[in-house]
């Protein structure tokens, strides 16, 4: 039985991933930080009491700012893929909090890179990576485009790659970096604008709430869905030498497109309840990103199956069915 590691179990992309592995018979441990309330809701659906006989999915405490903890895990968890997805990944708010964001996403890659080579422990590294990482650079963007990032967030991803790379080469170590474009789901983080969008559009259908308040509309993105990206992360594992990968739809569609399809599918019109707000706008802003995944079609045999429409709809379903039960007094979907 493989042993995998996930930093950000408790995040949408880590309770997707140990959905993925728990189903292809793997023992999953995941990091999660202490804190005197539970944010646990992703993986509730898969958390399982420990005294089961069949038990495959362990939450152990650490944290990315402490290099003792990933030590320690490290050693006596003894994984045999670890996922790097920890980090303070919303773009916006790293202008606001950058020491903390490059502390978790740039220093906190480092710490469990020399985690594994103080060790001595030989595994298989995936690295969250992201598509913001290209920043100005014109679409598409693949994995030779250069890096022009324009964020707080995209600077400390680009460090964390690079370090990624250098120990690869510099170690011998099986590192993969997943340079991935945006990825929704229902299990979407509110702060976040698609879920934004999909959950106002919600609670405005029900009479909750009268606006929605945005920054650029214009910006473009590359949007997939959580559930099929998690499968290119265990993929990239799966090779016989450790590579980078962009994975990504290459399709583009606007902020305003994502308020066309989520307002229609409950019969509304967004622009009657949208206003904008210059606290929204980025400092520096990204205009247009579209990936190019070839290399992960071809090397990977991986595809997007969940296009844009179909996301925004299943978002709003599942935000609509949310809003529901809270007022029947029902408890919502997970």
């Amino acid at each position: 039985m493989k042993r995998a590691l996930i930093t950000g179990v408790t995040g949408q992309d880590g309770s997707y991933l140990a959905e993925l592995l728990l189903g292809k018979g793997y023992e999953v441990v995941g990091v999660v930080r202490r804190s005197s309330s539970f944010n646990t809701e992703r993986i509730d659906r898969i958390y399982q009491d420990p005294h089961t006989s069949d038990y495959r999915l362990r939450l152990v405490y650490g944290d990315l700012e402490d290099a003792s903890s990933l030590n320690h895990i490290i050693r006596t968890v003894a994984p045999d893929e670890i996922y790097n997805l920890g980090a303070q990944s919303h773009v916006r708010v790293s202008f606001d909090v950058p020491e903390f964001t490059a502390d978790t996403v740039a220093m906190g890659t480092l710490r469990l890179l020399e985690a594994l080579r103080e060790t001595g422990h030989r595994c298989k590294l995936y690295q969250a990576s992201s598509s913001e990482m290209f920043g100005g650079s014109p679409p598409p963007q693949n994995e030779e485009t250069p890096f022009r990032p324009r964020s707080p967030y995209a600077c400390a991803k680009v460090f964390a790659h690079h370090l990624c790379r250098n120990y690869r080469e510099a170690y011998g170590m099986f590192i993969c970096s997943g340079i991935l474009f945006n990825h929704e789901s229902p299990r979407r983080g509110i702060p976040f604008v698609t879920r934004k969008i999909t959950r106002a559009a919600a609670r405005i259908h029900h009479g909750l709430d009268k606006k929605l308040y945005l920054g650029n509309l214009e910006a473009k993105r590359d949007w997939g869905f959580a559930g099929d990206y998690v499968e290119a992360m265990w993929l990239m594992l799966q090779q016989k030498e450790p590579d980078d990968y962009v994975i990504a739809t290459g399709e583009a569609h606007s902020v305003r497109e994502a308020l066309d399809v989520a307002f229609d599918t409950l019969g509304l019109d967004w622009h009657r309840y949208v206003e904008i707000d210059p606290r929204y706008y980025r400092p520096t802003e990204v205009d247009h990103l579209c990936g190019d995944a070839a290399k992960a079609r071809a090397k990977l045999g991986w595809q997007p199956r969940v296009r844009f429409k179909d996301l925004i709809e299943m978002m709003v379903k599942s935000d609509e069915a949310d809003v529901r039960a809270s007022l029947e007094g029902r408890a919502p979907q997970t």
